[in-house]
């Protein structure tokens, strides 16, 4: 068991790669403070090359610009720890990504500086794009950097299957 992920996230992972090899979904992440956990706990479950296509890390807001197009708008506005900056990142991850069916992103706060009283450390927010939907939620998490980044890689793994799961009762006709 690779020990860098709580078991929490490498069941997510395992269980995200599976529900992806059998929906025939490829995914892509876009990462600012994760730094590319988010990518490294699905790499950790084999077999994850069948659905997994890579992944930005753009912890500079010229990466998230250029690379993932997110506007220079929403930067200058609200900028890199918003919601609209991590929907942006995740449907740019999509793109950059050679037109994947799911983009996951994740842009906040880790700390232990950086924070401010609008955006304390421990903000986070975390987009699922797939198909003409996207999901954005924004996360509080307490502890040092390590738990910031360990809790929003558990939580994006989960919102990535709970937005699968409710496009599937969507495509089927379901509340």
């Amino acid at each position: 068991m690779d020990s860098t992920y709580s078991a929490k996230a490498l069941a997510l992972a395992g269980e995200l790669i599976a529900v992806c090899r059998a929906r025939g979904v490829r995914i892509g992440t876009a990462e600012s403070c994760t730094g590319g956990l988010i990518g490294g706990a699905l790499t950790a479950v084999a077999g994850a090359s069948e659905v997994f296509e890579g992944g930005v890390i753009a912890y500079q807001n010229r990466v998230k610009h250029q690379v993932l197009g997110v506007r220079e708008e929403t930067l200058a506005s609200v900028g890199a720890v918003s919601a609209a900056c991590a929907e942006e990142m995740a449907c740019g991850a999509r793109l950059a990504l050679g037109g994947i069916e799911m983009g996951l992103s994740a842009t906040g706060i880790a700390g232990p500086g950086g924070g401010t009283a609008e955006k304390p450390v421990g903000l986070v927010y975390i987009g699922c794009s797939v198909g003409n939907a996207c999901w954005v939620k924004e996360c509080r998490f307490s502890g040092d950097r390590a738990a910031v980044r360990r809790a929003t890689v558990e939580q994006i793994l989960a919102l990535a299957l709970a937005c699968l799961a409710e496009r599937e009762r969507d495509e089927n006709g379901q509340d």
